[in-house]
């Protein structure tokens, strides 16, 4: 399942994963580390939804 930055719209697919930030294709939204933030605006995890 995706999920939808509520702040700026970034969607975090889990197929893709965040290389940028060290976060491997594969890695489930849950599996990200608390301190994760969205890479466009620096939003905690609290602040993304599932994506329809």
């Amino acid at each position: 399942m995706k999920y939808e930055c509520e702040v700026c719209g970034y969607v975090y697919d889990p197929a893709v994963g965040d290389e940028e930030n060290g976060i491997a294709p594969g890695t489930a939204f849950e599996d990200l580390p608390d301190g994760w933030e969205c890479p466009l605006c620096s939003a905690g995890k609290d602040e993304f939804k599932p994506a329809e």
